[in-house]
Formats: C-alpha cells, structure tokens, sequence
C-alpha cells in the first residue's frame, strides 16, 4: 500500500523553499511516496486563515506562496489527491479540477463542511445532493470526488439514522466515494472498524492516524489525555484496520497528525510513524 503525508502536518516546517526542501528529502528518505495537498496551503491565505488554523493546532504556515509542483518533483515525490471545499468546487469545478490534474492527481477530497450543522437532517440530505452533483461535475473533468469525515458526521438526526448513514446512503457510488479518517471516528467513540467494513470498496483512501497519551512524568491525576501519537505508540488497532482497508482495495493511505508531535517535531514524528508502516506498505 503506498504512503502518503497530509501536507496540514508540515504548515510549521515548509515556510521557505529551503526549509521546504529540505523536509520533503526527509520524506522521501522516510519511504512516503509523496503528500496529499491542501488548496489552501499551495495559496497564498489570508492572516484570518492562518491565526484560525494556528488555533486549532494545525498551522498552515507561509507555504503558499512556494511552487509545490516542481518542490514535489525535484524531491522525487507524487501527489495523492487535493483538498478542496464543496463552495470553491461548486462555483469553478473546471479550475479545480484542472489543477488538480496538472499536480499529477485525479483525485478531488472535500473535507467537510464548515459552519454546516450536521445535526439538521433536510441540510444533510441536501449536501448529499449536492456532493452527487459536484461528483457529476469533475467526472465530466476527467476527475473523481472523495468525501473526508471528522467527527460531526456522528450526529444521531431525529429520525435516529447519522449523518453519515446519510451521505453513505443518498450519494452515487458512481459519483462519490470516500476517504475514510479512523481517527475522528474512534475519537468520538466509534468502532472505525465497523464502519471502514461498512464503506467497503466505496472507502478509496485511507487517514491513518494512531491514538494514545503521551506522558513524560508522573501524572498529577489517573487521567491522562489522548490525542494523536506515531503509529505504533498508541492503541488503535492499526493492524485489523489494515487489513479491512486491504479487503476494500485502498492503494493508498495518507498519514496525518495536528499536534503532539514526538519533540514537538513533525518531521521526527512522520519518520517515526514510517518505521512502522515499514513492510506494511
């Protein structure tokens, strides 16, 4: 199975192109096959974005203003899939089709939707409608479109189905399939395995993540916190999920992590977490 990195992990360590190059030869040498990219980290984003993204633990940096198609080949490194929104699709799905395609990638991912309540059921049956729509769109651009779940997508609706039951039932699979994040779902409380079996061959791309508590010391209480850790260091079945993305026909999964890096270090994090997808892939 190929490896990827998401490009949110590397906002703090891709600012310059030399700082750029530099961490994509250690990924390369780490044995990833390249980067899932976001379209707003390969643009120039306003300071809103960035103080929003900072806040919430994945800094984009000043990446965008850098040339990722050619960074990307001289580093000997593919592109997975774009990431995209659902509104910049909808308004220019040609411009985001063909950049995608001119980074060497079919592959559209909307990311879910924001300031969207996935509690209300009438919005989520008409997202789904429109996600079918976008998916017609590209098609006819020569590309494919993936839906990437977080956690809302849980929300039990009044009639006592979730979102995702939602957007699982009411999209084409001729039209949308998706990129199934394990992590999101466990952190909400979910057996991803479950649902990763339940996606089957509609899962076209994998997010792996691991999941446990790093302590340096003592505990103050018998309570520690978890959050993202290397794969192999935490304690999710990694293994069984593999194997359900294997059974699903995924070719490729990407890694990514927001924070609580190993040193504070993304780079030494990702290089870790390629130890153990070592004879995996």
């Amino acid at each position: 199975m190929n490896a990827y990195v998401q490009q949110i992990m590397l906002g703090s360590v891709t600012s310059t192109e030399a700082q750029a190059r530099e961490t994509l030869r250690r990924i390369k040498a780490a044995g990833y096959d390249g980067l899932e990219l976001n379209s707003f980290m390969i643009h120039p984003s306003s300071l809103l974005v960035r103080l929003l993204t900072r806040a919430a633990g994945m800094p984009t940096g000043r990446g965008g203003n850098l040339d990722w198609k050619a960074l990307l080949a001289d580093a000997g490194l593919g592109v997975i899939s774009l990431h995209t929104d659902l509104g910049s699709l909808e308004r220019d799905p040609s411009a985001q089709a063909q950049e995608a395609i001119s980074l060497g990638t079919d592959t559209l991912v909307i990311t879910g939707m924001y300031r969207f309540d996935y509690g209300d059921e009438a919005a989520v049956r008409s997202l789904a409608a429109r996600l079918n729509k976008a998916g017609e769109t590209v098609a006819a651009e020569g590309c494919r479109l993936l839906y990437h779940n977080h956690n809302v997508e849980l929300r039990r609706l009044g009639s006592g189905k979730r979102a995702y039951d939602i957007l699982l039932d009411e999209t084409d699979p001729e039209l949308v399939s998706f990129e199934f994040d394990s992590f999101w779902f466990a952190e909400s409380g979910a057996d991803a395995l479950f649902w990763m079996r339940k996606l089957g061959r509609r899962m076209k791309l994998w997010h792996i993540t691991d999941r446990g508590s790093r302590a340096t010391g003592p505990s103050m209480t018998p309570i520690l916190k978890s959050d993202c850790v290397e794969l192999g260091t935490g304690n999710m079945n990694l293994d069984g999920l593999f194997a359900a993305a294997r059974e699903n026909g995924v070719d490729s999964l990407i890694l990514e992590s927001h924070r609580n890096w190993i040193g504070k270090d993304p780079v030494q994090s990702l290089e870790l977490s390629a130890e153990w997808l070592k004879g995996r892939k």
